[in-house]
């Protein structure tokens, strides 16, 4: 259910006869026990829903006027989110306002980050914000070592080396599966010592 501690606070009012047939005391007692936050449905604590929740109506008809009672559910999307804190991808269900926000402030991290606790309103979205800091202060605490441009351009050598040397070996392992070799593509071309047909016999023969 999404609705308001004060909305809620009314139905029962209703359901009792309204606030004159209320025993003193009982009214501060109903408020203790309702909480003043907003009560999230039970899907919303499973991912990043930003406030957006399950919202009840009517709907009029246009000659008469009836009300029927209805609901709206959220836009509720299932993404693969990129954390360069974790260095992987999370799979969590937001809402596309969520998504929105999150686009916003840079990516899931800075999300978490800037979202202050009091309105992570979901037991996932507190969990991960709770993870994020504490892994964020971590990687604070470490040093950060940079290479000169000439070390990076030995680096990127290195790779290229290693690169090419995966080329040829995986080269070499094709053609051992498959028996390939170049001896047989030679005899397939033809080699360069052959001669070809005499041009005179090639024209004596197509004329």
């Amino acid at each position: 259910m999404a609705f308001r501690s004060k909305e809620m606070m009314k139905k029962l009012i209703k359901k009792i006869g309204g606030e004159k047939k209320l025993a003193p005391g009982v009214k501060e007692s109903l408020q203790k026990s309702i909480p003043d936050s907003r009560v999230i449905m039970g899907r919303a604590h499973r991912g990043l829903f930003a406030g957006r929740h399950i919202q009840y109506g009517n709907n009029v008809s246009e000659k008469g006027g009836n009300t029927t009672r209805r609901f709206w559910k959220p836009n509720v999307q299932e993404k693969r989110l990129f954390s360069y804190i974790l260095d992987r991808h999370v799979r969590v269900k937001v809402t596309t306002h969520a998504l929105r926000c999150i686009d916003k402030a840079g990516g899931i991290d800075e999300y978490l980050l800037k979202t202050p606790y009091h309105k992570m309103d979901t037991e996932m979205g507190l969990l991960w914000k709770a993870k994020i800091e504490k892994m964020y202060e971590e990687l604070g605490g470490k040093e950060v070592v940079f290479f000169s441009p000439e070390d990076e351009a030995k680096f990127e050598e290195k790779f290229k080396e290693l690169d090419t040397a995966k080329k040829t070996h995986r080269r070499d392992a094709r053609r051992q599966i498959y028996g390939w070799s170049g001896d047989s593509k030679q005899i397939e071309e033809g080699s360069p010592d052959e001669g070809g047909p005499d041009d005179e016999d090639y024209l004596v023969a197509n004329s």
